[in-house]
């Protein structure tokens, strides 16, 4: 029976999410080792307790479950499956969970040479933003054996609150792919919103106040809705990882038969702002496209 209450983690990717991630993992109690590409990435963590790792090689040997939020799937696929990477340096039992927005066919590839290996693995991609990590409240959609999960559910209690089973290997990322074509259109109409409540000569914020908590309402108007009016654009969630997750919804849906317009169309406006040298900008950054 998996045990995890007081594992030891391993922690790859630390990142816009990957601080607040860790930091909630300390605070809870864990002990957690930290690689990243770039280390001053992880100064932060290591100031509030995380061991630093040279390698993946090092932070899997005495890690009881290693969590990556890494970038790409490319970035996924190398750091679990190449020679030196997660799979083949992991201990057996480890229990593996990649909380990346990623491909559901990588996830269920990973799942398998995992198994090949004794070990566990989960695909548990998050919502929230720089927010939802820093308070932990994301929401996890996991992938992967209940057994296996339910083990888990106490690392996961300590980053987010909305935790979900979804299915077997590959369906949190697929419940991903549901969150972002969900927002895809939604950041588009609240864009749209805010730019035509400024031209038509309204408060912007009076505005905000009457239709946030009306049918109009979503996670993005009440969060993002007033970093707009803010002219704050930093990322809580990069442009350019909201365009991979997109192009991964758009090829899923396609390998399906699913025509996914709004998607289309938000997908061709992100790359337009990327375009404009917005790719290291916060999602809400699209205003300045709509509003140009």
């Amino acid at each position: 029976m998996l045990e995890l209450e007081h594992a030891t983690i391993g922690f790859a990717g630390i990142g816009v999410m990957g601080n607040g991630m860790v930091g909630n993992l300390i605070r809870s109690g864990y002990h957690v080792h930290v690689y990243s590409r770039t280390k001053s990435k992880a100064e932060k963590v290591i100031g509030l307790g995380a061991i630093w790792r040279d390698s993946v090689a090092d932070l899997v040997e005495k890690a009881n479950a290693v969590i990556t939020m890494v970038g790409y799937p490319k970035d996924v696929e190398e750091i679990y499956l190449n020679d030196q990477g997660i799979i083949r340096h992991a201990n057996p039992g480890t229990v593996l969970v990649d909380m990346t927005t990623s491909s559901p066919s990588l996830a269920k590839r990973i799942y398998e040479e995992a198994t090949k290996r004794r070990l566990y693995s989960l695909d548990a991609p998050v919502s929230g933003g720089d927010i939802g990590a820093r308070e932990a409240t994301l929401s996890i959609m996991v992938g992967g054996d209940r057994e296996v999960f339910e083990a888990v559910r106490p690392v996961f209690l300590a980053m987010g609150k909305n935790i979900v089973h979804q299915g077997a290997a590959g369906s949190g990322q697929h419940t991903k792919m549901c969150n972002q074509i969900a927002i895809a259109s939604n950041m588009i109409g609240v864009c749209e919103a805010l730019v035509y409540a400024r031209r038509s000569g309204l408060d912007p914020i009076t505005v905000l106040k009457s239709i946030e908590t009306g049918a109009a309402g979503s996670w993005s108007l009440s969060n993002l809705g007033p970093r707009i009016i803010n002219h704050d654009f930093d990322p809580g969630f990069y442009v350019k990882h909201f365009i991979k997750d997109m192009r991964i919804a758009l090829q899923s849906a396609k390998e399906m038969g699913l025509e996914t317009p709004g998607l289309s169309l938000a997908e061709s406006l992100y790359g337009q702002l990327a375009e404009m040298g917005e790719g290291e900008s916060g999602t809400q950054a699209l205003y300045k496209l709509i509003d140009s």
